[in-house]
């Protein structure tokens, strides 16, 4: 009896452009406010992919409503083995490491007190949100409320969070109370790898699963999600090119697995980074608490994907003793008022 082998296959991926005032070189990502700009929705007209007829230009309609027709339209009209979703890729709110960094300088932060738990005031090992962090999320849940009430903007489907806690914060913050379809709920699952990019940083290090658990019980994880953190090292850093081919593992896994024409994914500046580099979309630093929609085009190939190198994962470098201490600066105010909280 011979046997069958499967005819191989991979996604190719491709960031539509012409959407979003963040597909725009002329958008100073530093400067833009998401909640201002309608989340950066360009006011324009559509038509279909495969003919001039416009669709979706209603005059009583919102710039979202006619946007999701024309979505609708291009996977209607799209030829098989493509799809198209929109991304709505999140970054966490501030969270305790951020200030330490900020208050170390990153010169130092990166050497020596990245690789502490934290210090006699806060901790920074998977850490928390800040007062600005949790607020900074309250202010986007706020934001997707007025979007849907008044722009009648298409919710996700779908929802996935990183692993670590600033994120799984962020993600409940953010979606927890709006009114959504009773089909389509807001109950995140954690994947593992849309975790930042992994050093020997301990905020880089998640908890446990029994400890997300207690703390999310509403929450899914993936299959085979594992009790204790299995990626991260103390003496090793991942390369750029290791975190792009996860990224790329991760958005297969969501792209082969769900449906969904919507998703929300909550994340960190670097991996947001990565994910818009694999998507093949222009740099677009994120802000704490900030998101970027994006329409992707996703096209199922058969044959091998193209050859990629990447480069594996190298030793950390650290200091042995501690950096002087940090120049005062206008961080020092936060700082002062963080140390009265005396969070530990």
């Amino acid at each position: 009896m011979s046997t069958v082998l499967a005819t191989p296959s991979y996604i190719k991926y491709e960031s539509v452009p012409g959407y979003f005032l963040q597909d725009l070189d002329s958008t100073n990502a530093a400067t833009f406010d998401f909640m201002t700009t309608n989340f950066g929705l360009i006011n324009r007209s559509y038509s279909s992919s495969s003919n001039s007829t416009k669709v979706g230009t209603t005059e009583n309609q919102t710039q979202w409503e006619r946007f999701a027709r024309h979505v609708w339209q291009l996977n209607e009209e799209s030829d098989y083995g493509v799809e198209y979703k929109v991304l709505f890729i999140g970054r966490h709110g501030e969270g305790y490491h951020n200030i330490a960094e900020s208050y170390y300088g990153t010169p130092a932060w990166n050497c020596y007190y990245s690789q502490l738990d934290g210090n006699e005031t806060i901790t920074w090992a998977d850490a928390q949100l800040t007062p600005t962090g949790i607020a900074q999320a309250q202010a986007v849940n706020a934001f997707w409320a007025k979007q849907i009430t008044e722009q009648k903007i298409p919710t996700p489907q779908k929802f996935y969070t990183s692993p670590l806690s600033r994120c799984c914060a962020t993600a409940a913050l953010t979606f927890t109370g709006l009114t959504l379809p009773a089909s389509q709920p807001f109950i995140p699952e954690v994947k593992e790898l849309l975790r930042e990019w992994i050093s020997g940083h301990t905020c880089d290090r998640r908890s446990n699963m029994s400890y997300i658990a207690a703390k999310y019980p509403t929450f899914n994880f993936e299959e085979g999600f594992q009790e204790v953190d299995p990626l991260w090292n103390a003496n090793f850093v991942e390369t750029s090119s290791a975190q792009n081919e996860r990224s790329r593992t991760v958005l297969d896994d969501i792209f082969m697995n769900d449906p969904s024409a919507y998703i929300s994914i909550t994340t960190h500046s670097g991996e947001a980074a990565s994910i818009l580099s694999v998507l093949g979309h222009r740099l677009f630093s994120l802000s704490t608490g900030a998101v970027i929609p994006l329409l992707v085009r996703a096209e199922t190939v058969t044959g091998r994907p193209p050859f990629r190198t990447w480069q594996p994962w190298t030793e950390i470098s650290t200091c042995a003793t501690p950096p002087p201490p940090p120049t005062p600066t206008t961080d020092e105010v936060k700082w002062s008022e963080v140390r009265m909280m005396r969070i530990q």
